[in-house]
């Protein structure tokens, strides 16, 4: 055994040289046995460490699937909560564009009477930009082809000038928010002869 140095303020040194805490740091070093314990790490523990050891590995991967499981459904919870935050706001705010609708109507009437000129045409256009901002969007022109999903048909004729069934006369433009419809577009429809 080989002796370590002591430091020199020590005033604890037995007669020997050495403490006894200095001969197992010594015989660690050294790969010497300390207390019984086996050299080697390869050799089995103890049998009542053997299941003690197993039952905690047990709990242990109990607890690691009850995280894991509570981790998946706080996440699943916070995409729902996002979801429908996003689907009451967009409510929300349809049923107030919704409101607004016939205000709407009103200008475009006006627009096509050629009454809205001065002040009254600059506030027009921007209460449709503002609400444009939110997502609104105007559909429903004449020449557009008629989808049932999107149009209400009013009135119904028949054309040599078309070769499908198209919107030839809006009679109250259609309104979406996003991919929402709001309110279809009112309209004529020519199908072909």
């Amino acid at each position: 055994m080989t002796e370590t140095p002591r430091p020199a303020d020590s005033s604890e040194e037995p007669a020997g040289g050495t403490t006894k805490a200095e001969e197992v740091v010594v015989e660690i070093v050294e790969g010497d046995l300390i207390e019984g314990t086996p050299d080697d790490g390869d050799a089995d523990p103890p049998p009542a460490f053997g299941a003690e050891l197993e039952a905690l590995r047990k709990e242990l991967d109990e607890r690691t699937t009850d995280l894991q499981r509570v981790t998946a459904e706080y996440a699943n919870y916070r995409k729902r909560v996002d979801r429908d935050r996003l689907a009451v706001v967009e409510q929300a705010t349809g049923a107030v564009l919704t409101a607004l609708l016939p205000v709407l109507d009103d200008i475009d009437r006006a627009r096509e009477h050629g009454d809205l000129v001065g002040p009254f045409s600059a506030v027009a256009e921007q209460l449709a930009a503002g609400l444009t901002k939110f997502g609104l969007t105007a559909f429903g022109a004449k020449g557009d082809p008629f989808d049932p999903t999107r149009h209400e048909a009013v009135a119904h004729k028949t054309s040599s000038e078309v070769t499908e069934s198209t919107c030839v006369d809006v009679m109250r433009r259609g309104y979406q928010l996003g991919e929402r419809l709001l309110r279809p577009a009112m309209v004529a429809v020519a199908d072909p002869e």
